[in-house]
C-alpha cells in the first residue's frame, strides 16, 4: 500500500512538473492590473477647451486639443464613438484652419489609418506633405500610409527621405520595414534602440508604445520571457492598458496551454473595454476548451459590435476569415475580400480572396492569385497557412513540405488550435 501511495505521488509531481515546465507567468505579477477602473474619457484639460467650442465655433486651437483628447480615450475605452468624434472635430479643423493646416491634415490621415480608410489617409498625408510644413513627420505619415496599402516601393522610397539612425521615428519605421522584409533579428535590434531612446527620454506614452511593440516582436522570435516582461512593463506605466494585458493572455493560453487563465484575464479586460477582437479571442480559447456554447455567445458579441456601422471597413479581414472558418458564408466571404482587395491590396488582403476562392472550390484561381500576389511577398504565417493549403489542393507538394516546417515554428503565433491543422497538411 504505502509503495502504490508512493508511486501516485510520483506520478502527480511528475504530472505537475510537466503542466509548468512552460509556465513563465505569475498571477501574482499581473492580477493588481486586472482590477483597473476603466479607462478615462473626460478630463478637466478635455472639459476646458471642449467648453470653448460652439456651435460654428471657429476656436481652432480647441479642436486641435479636443480632437487630440477623444482619440486619447478610443485608445483607453476601445469605444468606436470617440474616433468618430476625433474624425468630426478633426474634419472641422481641416476645414477652418489657415496656419497649422498640415498638423491638421497629419491628425485626421491617422484618424483615418485607425479606421482603415487608407486612400482617404493618403490624401490627406499628401495634402500635408504638398503644404512644406513638418516635412519630415509628412514623408513618416507617407511611409506608414504606403506600408497599409502595400506600397512597399513607394513606402522604402519614404523610408530612405527620412533616415537618421538618432531619430526615434525613423527607428521604429526602420523596424518595421525589416519585419515586412522578414528579418526580425534587425526588426528586434532597431526596435530595441528606440526603445531606449524613449526611456532615455523619459517620455512616458513612446515607452509604452515601445515596450507593447518590442513584447510583440520578441513572441515572434520565441522570446517569450522577454515578451512578458516588456507587456508588464506596459503596465506599470498604463494598469489599465488592454492591449498588454491581451498581450500576456496570449502567453498564458498559447505559450504555456493554461486556456482558463487566458480567459479570466480577458473576462476582466472585456468588464470595461469595448473592442470587438477581444471577443473573437475569447471565441477561440473557449473552443480551443471545448466549450462550444461559450465560443458561440462571444462570436455573437463580436458580430453584434461590428454591425454598429461607425466600424466601416476596420474589421473586413476578421468578418472574411469568419465568413471562411465559422459560418461557411463562402459567397459572403468573396464578396467582402473584394472590397478588402480594392480597399487594401496587400499580401493580407489577396490571401483572404484566395482563400475564399480555395473554400468555394476554385483551386486554380486561387493559385493565380498566391502565385501573382502573396508568394514571396510576405512571411506572415497565418497567410503563408492559407498559402499551404491551397498549395496541397494543386499538388505542390514541395511547396507544402517547405512550408510546413516554418509553420510548425510559428505555432505560438498561430495558437495551440492549428498545430494538428498544420501536421496534417
Amino acid at each position: 500500500m504505502k509503495n502504490l501511495l508512493y508511486g501516485l505521488i510520483v506520478l502527480l509531481l511528475a504530472s505537475c512538473s510537466s503542466e509548468n515546465k512552460n509556465q513563465i507567468t505569475q498571477k501574482e505579477d499581473y492580477d493588481i492590473y486586472l482590477s483597473s477602473e476603466p479607462g478615462s474619457s473626460t478630463s478637466k484639460y478635455f472639459e476646458l477647451w471642449d467648453s470653448k467650442i460652439k456651435k460654428d465655433s471657429s476656436q481652432l486651437m480647441s479642436f486641435g486639443i479636443v480632437g487630440s483628447e477623444y482619440s486619447r480615450f478610443f485608445q483607453n475605452t476601445g469605444k468606436i464613438a470617440y474616433l468618430k468624434k476625433a474624425e468630426q472635430v478633426l474634419e472641422k479643423a481641416v476645414e477652418i484652419s489657415a496656419v497649422g493646416k498640415a498638423g491638421y491634415y497629419r491628425a485626421l490621415a491617422r484618424n483615418y489609418i485607425s479606421q482603415h480608410r487608407f486612400m482617404e489617409a493618403l490624401q490627406m498625408a499628401d495634402s500635408a506633405r504638398a503644404t512644406n510644413n513638418g516635412v519630415n513627420q509628412s514623408q513618416c505619415l507617407l511611409f506608414d500610409v504606403h506600408m497599409e496599402l502595400g506600397n512597399y516601393d513607394t513606402a522604402r522610397a519614404q523610408l530612405d527621405s527620412i533616415k537618421d539612425m538618432s531619430d526615434f521615428g525613423y527607428l521604429i519605421r526602420l523596424a518595421k520595414w525589416n519585419d515586412y522584409k522578414g528579418d526580425l533579428d534587425a526588426t528586434i535590434r532597431f526596435m530595441e534602440k528606440a526603445t531606449k531612446k524613449a526611456e532615455n527620454a523619459k517620455n512616458e506614452s513612446l515607452k509604452l508604445w515601445s515596450y507593447t511593440n518590442l513584447a510583440d516582436y520578441y513572441g515572434h522570435a520565441g522570446r517569450i520571457e522577454d515578451s512578458y516582461s516588456h507587456y508588464l512593463k506596459a503596465l506599470e506605466i498604463d494598469p489599465g492598458n488592454a492591449y498588454a494585458k491581451k498581450g500576456i493572455a496570449w502567453i498564458v493560453f498559447s505559450y504555456e496551454n493554461r486556456p482558463s487563465e487566458a480567459m479570466r484575464i480577458l473576462d476582466s479586460v472585456t468588464k470595461n473595454y469595448k473592442s470587438p477582437d477581444y471577443y473573437l479571442l475569447k471565441a477561440e480559447i473557449a473552443g480551443y476548451m471545448g466549450d462550444d456554447l461559450k465560443s458561440l455567445n462571444n462570436l455573437e458579441k463580436y458580430f453584434q459590435q461590428v454591425s454598429n456601422p461607425d466600424y466601416g471597413d476596420m474589421y473586413n479581414a476578421h468578418n472574411v476569415s469568419l465568413y471562411l472558418t465559422e459560418t461557411e458564408e463562402f459567397a459572403k466571404a468573396l464578396r467582402l475580400a473584394k472590397k478588402e482587395v480594392a480597399n487594401r491590396p496587400t499580401p493580407e488582403s489577396y490571401s483572404l480572396l484566395a482563400y475564399s476562392y480555395f473554400k468555394m472550390g476554385n483551386v486554380e484561381k486561387a493559385l493565380e492569385i498566391v502565385e501573382s500576389h502573396i508568394e514571396g511577398k510576405t512571411f506572415e504565417p497565418g497567410i503563408l497557412l492559407n498559402t499551404a493549403e491551397i498549395y496541397k489542393a494543386a499538388g505542390y507538394n514541395k511547396k507544402v513540405i517547405d512550408l510546413k516546417q516554418e509553420l510548425l515554428s510559428a505555432v505560438y503565433e498561430l495558437g495551440p488550435s492549428t498545430k494538428q491543422e498544420i501536421v496534417n497538411l
